[in-house]
This record gives C-alpha cells, sequence and structure tokens, in this order.
C-alpha cells in the first residue's frame, strides 16, 4: 500500500523577507484605496493590480529572468500567494497563467512560446484560461471530445469548452484535445494546445452567469481554429500526463484554503466583544483546521521545490481544504444571526454574502470531490 505525509517545511530568512515585502506593497494598495478586500477573492480582475504585481516581480517568479522571471524558489511564491490571499488582492487577472499555464509553458512548451507569452506574463500583461472541461464530459476528462486535425503547418480545433473561467478576457487558453482515437486506453490519444482566444480565428466565448449575476465562466467555441504547431505543449499524445502534471500545481495552493479567509477574518472581528464558551469553540475549531491545512498546502510547496510530482498530495489538500472553505459560511450563520446582503455595505453581512454564494462551487471546481477521492483511493492502493 502506498502512503503519504505531509512533511514540515522551515522558511529560509530571504522567504521571510520576502513576506515582508509583499506586506508592505499591498499596505501601500489598501492605503491608497485600490482595493476592498472583503469583496475579492482569487477571481477577482483587476488588470492594473496584475501589473503593478508585475512591476514587482511577483509574477511568474519561480521563471528564469530571460522570461521575465526572478529565479525565486516554491516556497517564495507560495509566501507571495499567501499573503495575497489572506489580504483579500484582487489577483484573478494573472492567476492561472501564474499558477499553471506558464508553469506548463515554461516546461514543456517550445522555445517560441516561452519567448513570447512568458514575459508578457510575468509583467501581468498577459492573461490565461483553462480548456479542459466540456459539456457532456463533467468530471470524466478523459472523455474530451474537442477534435485536433492535422494540417498544413500546423493544427485544426473543433470542439466546445465550458466552465472556462475569464475566457472573455483572456488573451489564451491551454486546450486539451483528441489527436488520435482512445482505443483501448481513453486517456491516450490527447494533446495540449496554446490557443489565442481570437473570434477571426474562429474562437467565439459565449457567456455564464453566476448565482449573483457575474459573469466569470464562459462556453467557448471552436471551429476549425488554426493553432501553429510551435504553440502545442509537449508530446503529441502526451497530453495526459501533463494535465495531471498541472493539476498538482492547481489543487494544493492557499486558493483552497482562503477563499473564505476574508468571511472568517469579518466573523471574529463580530464576536470580539460578544463571544461565548460555544462561538469560542467554533471559532477555535476553525483556525486549528486553517493552520493544518497551511502546514500541508506548505509541504505540498517544499515538495514542488524539491522537484516531486505530488498529485496525491494536492489532491487530499484540494478536498480537505475545499470543504474546510465551505464549513466557514455554515459555522458564521449558526453563530451571527445576521441577514447576509451585498448591497448594505456592512463589512460581515458582504462578506457572508458573497462567501454563502460561490461556496457551492468550492468542491467541483479544480476537480470534483467524488474524483479527487478516486485518484486518493487509487494513489494508496485502496482501489
Amino acid at each position: 500500500m502506498v502512503s503519504f505525509r505531509f512533511d514540515p517545511v522551515t522558511l529560509p530568512a530571504s522567504t521571510l523577507a520576502l513576506r515582508d515585502e509583499v506586506r508592505a506593497f499591498l499596505a501601500e494598495e489598501l492605503a491608497a484605496g485600490r482595493f476592498t478586500p472583503h469583496r475579492n477573492s482569487w477571481g477577482t480582475f483587476d488588470a492594473e493590480f496584475s501589473r503593478r504585481c508585475g512591476e514587482r516581480g511577483f509574477i511568474g517568479m519561480r521563471w528564469p529572468q530571460r522570461y521575465g522571471g526572478r529565479e525565486a524558489s516554491a516556497l517564495d511564491r507560495h509566501v507571495v500567494i499567501e499573503e495575497m490571499l489572506a489580504a483579500g488582492a484582487p489577483v484573478g487577472a494573472h492567476w492561472i497563467a501564474d499558477r499553471q499555464s506558464g508553469n506548463n509553458i515554461l516546461a514543456n512548451g517550445s522555445e517560441a512560446a516561452r519567448a513570447s507569452i512568458l514575459p508578457r506574463i510575468a509583467a501581468g500583461e498577459c492573461y490565461f484560461a483553462i480548456g479542459m472541461s466540456e459539456p457532456d464530459s463533467g468530471s470524466d476528462l478523459a472523455s474530451v471530445g474537442m477534435r485536433a486535425t492535422r494540417t498544413d503547418g500546423g493544427w485544426r480545433l473543433n470542439g466546445t469548452k465550458i466552465w472556462t473561467s475569464v475566457a472573455h478576457r483572456a488573451h489564451y487558453l491551454i486546450a486539451l484535445a483528441r489527436t488520435a482515437p482512445p482505443g483501448d486506453d481513453r486517456r491516450a490519444g490527447l494533446t495540449q494546445f496554446i490557443v489565442a482566444i481570437d473570434a477571426a480565428n474562429g474562437v467565439t466565448t459565449r457567456p455564464i452567469h453566476n448565482l449573483y449575476g457575474a459573469h466569470e465562466f464562459n462556453e467557448v467555441l471552436f471551429e476549425d481554429t488554426f493553432v501553429p504547431d510551435d504553440m502545442i505543449v509537449g508530446e503529441i499524445g502526451a497530453g495526459w500526463q501533463m494535465v495531471t502534471g498541472e493539476l498538482a500545481f492547481e489543487r494544493s495552493g492557499p486558493d483552497r484554503i482562503l477563499s473564505t479567509f476574508q468571511l472568517l477574518r469579518q466573523l471574529v472581528a463580530r464576536l470580539a466583544e460578544t463571544a461565548d464558551a460555544r462561538s469560542n469553540v467554533a471559532v477555535g475549531r476553525l483556525v486549528a483546521h486553517l493552520v493544518t491545512l497551511r502546514q500541508m498546502s506548505w509541504s505540498v510547496a517544499g515538495m514542488l521545490e524539491r522537484g516531486a510530482s505530488p498529485e496525491l498530495e494536492a489532491s487530499v489538500v484540494k478536498d480537505v481544504g475545499t470543504a474546510f472553505e465551505q464549513e466557514i459560511p455554515e459555522i458564521a450563520r449558526l453563530l451571527v444571526p445576521e441577514q447576509a446582503s451585498l448591497t448594505r455595505g456592512d463589512l460581515y453581512g458582504e462578506a457572508l454574502a458573497q462567501s454563502v454564494l460561490s461556496a457551492p462551487c468550492f468542491t467541483i471546481r479544480g476537480g470534483t470531490r467524488e474524483i479527487l477521492r478516486g485518484i486518493i483511493a487509487r494513489g494508496l492502493g485502496l482501489r
């Protein structure tokens, strides 16, 4: 039976100094009134904030300097992301490109793709979406139906992707498409492509509005969309291996722990003068869970720094972390009998309203709970 463990990580002095640097930057942003913490999540889109992050070297941190990076460690990047999320910073514009797409291009893309795209991501001026999910596939990613057919100088893509966050604002997405029939192994014959989101090239985005009317998700249609050979990611037919490795970046970070952190902060502030034994126990339990999840997430960052591929550990962090994120608004509603509202101007009420409306998707995005537990069971040799 396979086992796993989350070894503790000790942060070097340089990483602790970087934490102070990020906090100072965020304090400047807050003092200038450039964002409102309790109204933000890691999906909040602010192009100018991303550009300022790029100027400070907070995007693409692990990448070589020739591509706009600062050749920092995985621990350095982790502390930047954690501070940004804890402060409620609007990091959504550069989020996907920095978290996974850029890393995928750096590891598996052509030199032409690296040279033309990575410096713009690092500058906070190039945004990505994820082209994995499809209308008829759900969480069964191996059943994707988008087709890529060979043509002169590249490939033609036809098909549809769905639940594609920020595709209406992104410059590119990395699309998973089938370049060969699946045969006995459905995971074979899949390839990743860097696709410019360009209506002139047969790409159409259609909005999908969420429960409170916001537009983050999209349906994206591809009709004979041309992708040149130098925008293939990795080897033809090796898309599945890259997708599973990419998901380790997507599933293990602080974003799977801190989505409702602003509500937790407001809850503690609201209870400061009226706390009783019941609320102290409930909040103390949430804080203890948060501390443990942080240690687990930091441990995965340490594994990534050592060059490991912690897909199993990342799945555990994502499963437990998103359950924790969903629990915070439920506990808050029990402890403070107050109506949630996005418009009343009350800090606690607004944070509660946003958390209640967004929490149902936490255990779906990035891999549903059921799929993750299947991955964990297989990784442990239980099935």
